[in-house]
């Protein structure tokens, strides 16, 4: 059996190498196909840990609070906000699975500096904004901490607007005007890059003290609403009781029953996590499939072509009968040229997956690698596809007449 086989691998690989172009165009549906699946294997791989990337850049362990109108009687009700600041003080100071709230309103504003300007929005929060998103400095300081007042007029620039406003200048002491206001910044966030929402860029922004966003940009210095909360759990464990607890409370506090629609939502980074994956791996899914058929049509042409040979070879087979070769043999012979073909196939298939990981890599900027699990189950199908697709041509050879095949030219 094993000289047999090995007789048959001689025969198929002197056939492959007699007609070469005929071979590589045979194997160019393999080759496309199991290139395909490699590359599509290795961006779903990187797209995810890009994600998870772009989630922990948020904060890690956040949980957002937005305002959300509610019914009341059958009619939505959308007059003031929902979320205050002792609703912020209160999640610290009344659960056990928070251990900072930052609340926050913003507005898109112009800033202003000399002769430039640029359009970006302006948060308004605590010293603990910058905690929960766990948001270090590039440079300067944060304001003091201060029990009651924040209202004064200092400003700390994302990284974006800090290069659109100041270019190489160092912004640290500089004015900039936000409206008809002056603000002095202070610091200069280290940049954390695009956000998982759409792309945003998440340094496109401005951070003031509440109270002076209270104060200079909506002209109000009483405490109240907020337009959300930001908290982090006291640890990545205790996401989902924070949560639950953060429900719990403010249901409390806004007097809302068990059962009826609450005047807030929470977000937390796993649900941002879940959506994105959701969307990544139907997508992920779609172009395997689309590969797939790449492969079905790969292994169309492969028993096309096998089918050709088998004509061209007719008195080949009638004298190899003649002198003794069996059915077993001639379909042996024709279904290892078959897989060699296939295989030829998924591995330069393969060879161009991995080169296309290496370009896209840098482009994309994704931690892009060959998956073994995909790599073998393209190489075993392409493998699979040539048994299947060679099948037929290799049984319709072994079941030649032998006086008949002698007979054709």
């Amino acid at each position: 059996m094993l000289l047999t086989f090995l007789s048959a691998l001689q025969l198929a690989l002197r056939a492959v190498l007699r007609n070469r172009m005929r071979a590589f165009l045979t194997i160019v549906g393999i080759l496309i196909g199991v290139a395909a699946v490699v590359l599509v294997a290795a961006l779903g791989t990187g797209a995810r840990a890009d994600i998870n990337k772009r989630v922990a850049s948020m904060g890690a362990n956040v949980l957002t609070i937005f305002w959300q109108p509610n019914q009341a009687s059958g009619a939505r009700k959308s007059e003031g906000r929902s979320l205050t600041e002792d609703d912020a003080r209160a999640l610290t100071r009344e659960t056990t699975s928070i251990a900072r709230a930052a609340p926050i309103l913003r507005s898109r504003v112009q800033l202003v500096f000399e002769s430039r300007n640029w359009s970006t929005m302006v948060f308004g929060s605590t010293l603990d904004y910058f905690a929960v998103r766990e948001w270090s400095l590039d440079r300067g300081e944060l304001w003091p901490e201060s029990p009651r007042d924040f209202s004064d007029k200092t400003v700390v620039l994302g990284a974006s607007v800090a290069s659109e406003l100041f270019g190489p200048l160092d912004p640290v002491g500089r004015t900039v005007r936000i409206g008809r206001h002056p603000f002095r910044v202070i610091a200069v966030l280290q940049r954390k890059g695009q956000s998982p929402f759409m792309g945003q860029d998440q340094d496109d922004l401005v951070v003031i003290p509440l109270g002076a966003f209270r104060r200079h940009i909506t002209g109000n210095s009483q405490l109240g609403s907020v337009d959300q909360i930001m908290v982090s759990a006291t640890s990545e464990e205790t996401v989902s009781r924070a949560a639950i607890q953060v429900d719990a409370l403010l249901r409390q506090r806004h007097r809302i029953a068990d059962g009826d629609e609450a005047d807030f939502v929470v977000r937390t980074q796993a649900d941002l996590r879940e959506s994105q994956d959701s969307i990544y791996g139907a997508l992920s899914t779609l172009l395997i499939a689309v590969a797939l058929v790449s492969l079905g049509v790969g292994g169309i042409g492969i028993m096309n072509i096998m089918l050709v040979s088998v004509a061209e070879r007719t008195r080949e087979i009638g004298i190899r009968m003649a002198i003794g070769a069996q059915e077993s043999d001639i379909l042996v012979q024709f279904l290892v040229e078959a897989v060699i073909l296939s295989l030829l196939g998924g591995i330069c298939g393969t060879a161009l997956g991995v080169i296309g990981i290496a370009v896209l890599r840098p482009l994309l900027d994704w931690p892009m690698t060959v998956q073994p699990a995909p790599l073998l189950l393209a190489l075993a199908t392409s493998m699979g596809i040539g048994v299947v697709f060679g099948f037929f041509p290799a049984r319709r050879a072994a079941r030649m007449d032998p006086i008949q095949a002698l007979g054709r030219e």
